[in-house]
């Protein structure tokens, strides 16, 4: 207890002229007596304050493990995107090329086939509808497969962010209890 408190009491109790030495041991007594609950409470406020800073410490570091793996999600998922764009483009290149060289196949084959334009031309465009419809096959196949990839890829990750947080929140709330 504060010894100017202490001290104020005791002034009242000699002013007041009232008090016997016997109330005034008994009130000495009991004031003695509060100091070690007070010492007892404030030390029970301190512990609670500091669990309660714990808890809070305890949920920024989930938020933030959280946080973390929402990342990690979002990594994956535009590293799925950059690679099924990579493919996509890749696959048009292909038939790009695929289409060019085609197309100079044609041509040529009509330059050397002047003499027997119809029996070449025919045997020409045959080659050509040809080679367009397997680039364009393998087009499709090619955007079939990334497009197979990035789901996958995707649902991989959906699938590891969504354990990871239910663990996480597993362990928090088993932590909080």
């Amino acid at each position: 207890m504060n010894p100017e408190k202490k001290s104020k009491k005791v002034e009242s109790v000699g002013t007041a002229g009232a008090e016997t030495p016997e109330e005034s041991e008994m009130a000495t007594a009991r004031e003695q007596a509060m100091e070690p609950l007070t010492e007892v409470l404030g030390r029970v406020e301190a512990a609670y304050a500091a669990y309660m800073d714990a808890e809070r410490e305890v949920a920024k570091v989930y938020k933030t493990n959280e946080q973390a793996v929402e990342r990690a999600y979002k990594e994956a998922e535009q590293r799925a995107n950059g690679t099924y764009e990579t493919a996509i483009e890749q696959a048009m290149r292909v038939r790009e090329d695929t289409e060019q060289d085609a197309e100079k196949s044609h041509k040529k084959a009509l330059e050397e086939a002047e003499e027997a334009y119809r029996r070449n031309k025919e045997e020409a465009e045959a080659s050509c509808r040809t080679t367009l419809d397997l680039a364009k096959q393998g087009y499709g196949d090619a955007v079939v497969q990334a497009m197979a990839a990035r789901k996958e890829t995707i649902n991989q990750a959906w699938l590891n962010r969504s354990d990871a947080v239910e663990r996480s929140w597993k362990i928090f709330s088993k932590e909080k209890r």
